[in-house]
């Protein structure tokens, strides 16, 4: 049964307006495009957490070269698909990724299964993975809530400019009830309002202008309030741990053969944070030390 919100026509009607203009303005993206099939959708969707389009472009081109399936990655070291990763940074998510490739392989025959509770079973898949790849390679009916999705409920529907720092059962509760009940449309509605916050209802400089709910647009209606909530988290990364591990990993995928020490000690000058970094990265599984001293991307 639709929810109150869901039947509430000044919900419902924001259906149309937002994939009509999906169909008109969405951008040509090797994972959209039929060819990619649900491994494509899903490698997408691992690239680009918290990562821009324009630099997961050429990362996933090559990926899916060499491996189009999950059976081609599983049979590789993972190491190696630590080294294919790049600059794109959290690395973790290429073990992630590689680790859901051999349960692929070994618990599904080599095919992305097709319900949600078994990619949800998958390793590194949480619940927005697990229900975007269900709706945009399968078609299914799932609320996906990313940043994007997120922003433009908050401003379209709850009369916020910013969502909370954290997804909350509010949010969640929102978004089930603004999924349309027919299971394509759904799907396509969610495709379309991810779309329309990172083109459109961005988190600066959004372009009321050409939004196609603008006129049913609860924050604009009240004349876009400023955000008076917890501080907005900001993305720092000169001088950080994570900018010493980058470094430290930029070394070994450029490494034919193991790295000594030394080698890695010139990446950075501050040695307690060097070392700290790198006692991290052994942690996380993405670099293995060996008894010489020396280090290497993980082979098992």
């Amino acid at each position: 049964m639709p929810t109150a919100l869901a039947a509430d026509p000044a919900v419902s009607r924001l259906h149309s307006p937002v994939i009509a203009w999906f169909e008109a303005h969405a951008r040509d993206l090797p994972w959209r495009r039929p060819d990619a099939g649900p491994w494509g959708v899903m490698v997408s969707e691992f690239m680009l957490q918290q990562t821009p389009v324009s630099r997961v472009l050429p990362v996933y081109e090559q990926w899916i070269s060499r491996w189009p399936r999950p059976a081609d990655l599983a049979k590789e070291a993972p190491g190696e698909a630590v080294r294919a990763w790049g600059r794109l940074g959290y690395p973790r998510r290429a073990l992630r990724l590689h680790g859901a490739a051999v349960a692929i392989t070994e618990r599904h025959g080599g095919d992305v299964p097709t319900q949600h509770a078994q990619l949800l079973a998958l390793p590194g898949i949480g619940e927005y993975t697990a229900a975007a790849v269900a709706s945009f390679a399968y078609g299914q009916r799932h609320a996906v809530l990313d940043t994007n999705v997120r922003r433009v409920f908050a401003r379209a529907v709850t009369g916020v400019q910013y969502p909370p720092n954290a997804t909350t059962a509010a949010e969640r509760k929102l978004a089930r009830a603004l999924l349309p009940e027919d299971e394509a449309t759904a799907a396509r509605w969610a495709a379309a309002s991810m779309e329309l916050g990172a083109l459109v209802c961005t988190a600066r400089n959004e372009d009321c202008g050409r939004c196609p709910i603008a006129e049913h647009c609860a924050w604009l209606a009240a004349g876009k309030p400023a955000h008076d909530g917890p501080a907005r988290r900001g993305q720092t990364y000169a001088g950080t741990d994570r900018q010493v591990r980058g470094k430290l990993l930029a070394v070994l995928r450029e490494a034919v053969h193991p790295v000594p020490q030394a080698a890695l000690d010139r990446v950075w000058d501050e040695p307690v944070q060097r070392a700290r970094a790198l006692d991290g990265l052994v942690a996380d599984g993405l670099v293995e030390p060996l008894p010489d001293g020396s280090y290497r991307l993980p082979l098992t």
